[in-house]
């Protein structure tokens, strides 16, 4: 059952305020070399007035954050770890703020059926397993500790919606290329993010252990961007965590709309087990 909670954590798994260093320093100098995932390179950047660069920049990554009051999907998921392959289909409800309701529909010895059915708040976790005929009541900050993500509610909404997340205002280095490539240290993570050069929507984020100690690495690739009554949304993610082994999982909304009334009902059958 516990398997079960983090692997809905991780996949259900860019906040920031504008102050800068004024002079930047190569990319490739401020990221540990233990990362784990594939390492990206990125020269020097000119000597020029970065600060005001940098912050332009990310000020329009902001106002590009998609806002809502209810969100639903469709999406197909595969997930695969060292130990294991799976595919299914989830279908998200979202009411802003307030809660998130997944339910998840697989092959269950032979049969396609619902397996498990989430509602998370902002301070709890509610997991029925309806293959076991099981209940799971938790709170979030549990969440966060058996998968060692420091994320809240409003992060797992971000994550979901498309908007960047664990985006800190310790802005360290700065490339204009192909791509626009920014590197920010916070307490935690060290995180690069990389934007498209001429929307500057999230393309790619490469969080890693600032605690040298830890060898902890997450990418999330975000792409098949489609415009949805002027909403700019990603149809397409990948996220790939990595500490003493990797899970990879990728997601396809299907199906997405915005600001619909939500008509799922959350409900827990009288006999099934507490846990």
């Amino acid at each position: 059952m516990k398997n079960s909670v983090i692997f809905l954590i991780y996949f259900s798994g860019i906040l920031f305020s504008c102050t800068t260093y004024k002079k930047v320093q190569t990319i490739q100098t401020a990221i540990s070399k233990k990362d784990t995932a594939q390492k990206v390179i990125v020269k020097e950047t000119p000597a020029v007035d970065s600060a005001v660069i940098v912050k332009s920049i990310m000020e329009k990554v902001m106002q590009r954050r998609i806002g809502f009051n209810t969100f639903n999907a469709k999406i197909k998921i595969d997930f695969e770890s060292a130990s294991d392959t799976k595919n299914f289909s989830a279908y998200l409800y979202m009411q802003k703020d307030q809660v998130i309701y997944m339910r998840l529909v697989g092959s269950f010895m032979g049969i396609s059926k619902e397996g498990f059915a989430v509602k998370i708040t902002r301070d709890s976790v509610i997991v029925v397993n309806k293959i076991d005929k099981v209940v799971q009541y938790r709170s979030l900050a549990y969440l966060q500790e058996i998968t060692q993500i420091p994320f809240d509610f409003y992060t797992l909404q971000d994550m979901f919606i498309g908007n960047p997340i664990f985006v800190d205002s310790n802005i360290v280095s700065y490339k204009n290329g192909e791509q626009l490539s920014v590197l920010m240290i916070g307490k935690i993570f060290k995180h690069l993010v990389s934007l498209d050069n001429d929307n500057y929507t999230v393309i790619h984020s490469k969080l890693d252990d600032v605690d040298n100690f830890k060898n902890r690495t997450c990418d999330i690739s975000l792409g098949n961007y489609q415009n949805l009554n002027g909403i700019n949304f990603p149809t397409y993610r990948k996220i790939s965590v990595a500490e003493k082994s990797k899970l990879d999982v990728w997601l396809t909304f299907t199906q997405f709309a915005f600001n619909e009334p939500l008509t799922y009902l959350f409900n827990i059958p009288k006999n099934y087990k507490k846990q």
